[in-house]
């Protein structure tokens, strides 16, 4: 890298819209408006969907900062443009924490029946995997969680800041030491908040690659996120002295090979749970393989792997704004309705309903995350400054 000479590109912080932000402010009010009616009508499934809603948003953070550690760890030129935008995804972190304490504290009971001391008395299993499954360790767990992710970003994305400012080679240097670090925290403590906050919802259940499906549905959802911001601020006059096709067909490449790599991890773990046809292993996939909740697996199949896949395969196709974004709103909406497919046979048994609840909290949660997003591009560069990489990354041809 020392031989990499410094080149600035412009500088360039949002401007929030007035449109952009009367939808946020609707957003914030159609939330807390469904949180309201939903505690006085039904706590339980208001918890529900505040759980969904928060373990996606929670993805898409954590996300950005996995896509921004990659890009130091192995030294990438190409991405240093649109980096940025990955780093102003993590900014909602603490909103998550706040989040995750609500949860924690306030609605678990509604959700997790381990938690239920009277369940937990009648059920061999649960007494089993309860040195594991308890309150405390769970709340512990979940701290060292969001404590290290936190701390990570500060690290990496602070790092980065600081960089626009000074043009110091060495903070690049440190992220990639940063980076390799958090990747191995990430490893293990995406997975076990997977376990803690999805997969517990069935407590009888095992899988052992379940924090790896979660992983591929995140890292999925958030190249689908970063295509959409680079589309859109493209659209708004950002970002054209920096970006260009070339990084979008990247980005395209990205998405396509991780929409693979999920329809890989789903079929391993549908696969070998088939094939072993074992009970504490298939009462997942029993629950899901009937009614309307085999309408939603076949859809995962079709709309989340099937369509997007075919949809990318062209090289055209992935140096295509308008395309990649509607990719990349398809892959989003699937993730939702990924998630809520791995939670929701828990709590109904695959009787129709329309999803109120789910609907206006995702309208607040998106709401927050578009706020936190907006506030950090508008007080930050949206394009790094003086990065070391920045200027392979503007003569970046594929």
């Amino acid at each position: 890298m020392g031989h990499t000479h410094i080149h600035e590109v412009k500088a360039e912080k949002l401007v929030v819209s007035n449109k952009l932000k009367g939808f946020i402010f609707s957003s914030l009010v159609i939330g807390i408006l469904t949180l309201v009616i939903g505690f006085i009508i039904n706590k339980d499934r208001t918890w529900q969907a505040f759980l969904l809603n928060f373990f996606f948003f929670t993805s898409l953070a954590l996300g950005g900062l996995f896509f921004t550690s990659i890009q130091f760890i192995t030294k990438a030129g190409w991405s240093a443009a649109i980096r940025r935008l990955a780093e102003s995804l993590t900014s909602f972190l603490p909103i998550s924490l706040v989040c995750a304490i609500a949860i924690i504290f306030l609605g678990s009971h509604s959700l997790f029946e381990w938690l239920h001391t009277d369940v937990v008395a009648q059920d061999y299993l649960l007494q089993k995997k309860q040195p594991y499954l308890n309150f405390s360790f769970w709340a512990i767990r979940t701290a060292i969680f969001f404590v290290g992710w936190f701390l990570f970003s500060k690290l990496i994305v602070g790092n980065s800041l600081k960089q626009d400012v000074t043009g110091d080679e060495n903070l690049t240097l440190k992220n990639v030491r940063n980076s390799i670090l958090f990747i191995l925290f990430f490893a293990l403590s995406y997975s076990l908040f997977s376990v803690d906050f999805i997969m517990s919802l069935q407590p009888h259940w095992f899988s052992t690659i379940f924090g790896i499906y979660c992983f591929a549905g995140l890292f999925q959802s958030t190249l689908a996120v970063l295509i959409i911001m680079t589309v859109k601020l493209l659209e708004k006059g950002y970002l054209k002295t920096s970006v260009n096709d070339n990084h979008l067909h990247d980005l395209g490449k990205f998405l396509f090979a991780f929409t693979v790599f999920y329809a890989y991890i789903a079929f391993s773990q549908f696969m070998l749970i088939w094939y072993a046809n074992l009970p504490e292993e298939t009462i997942f996939y029993a629950q899901r393989g009937h009614g309307f909740w085999m309408v939603i697996s076949m859809s995962l199949l079709v709309f989340k792997f099937i369509v997007p896949f075919l949809m990318l395969l062209p090289r055209e196709a992935k140096r295509n704004k308008g395309h990649l974004v509607r990719v990349g709103v398809l892959i989003i909406f699937m993730q939702i309705i990924d998630v809520f497919w791995l939670m929701y046979p828990n709590f109904n048994e695959g009787q129709l309903f329309v999803p109120y609840y789910e609907i206006g909290l995702f309208f607040g949660f998106a709401g927050l995350f578009l706020m936190s997003v907006t506030r950090f591009l508008t007080k930050n560069h949206i394009t790094a400054q003086k990065d070391p990489y920045i200027k392979e990354s503007l003569h970046h041809h594929v």
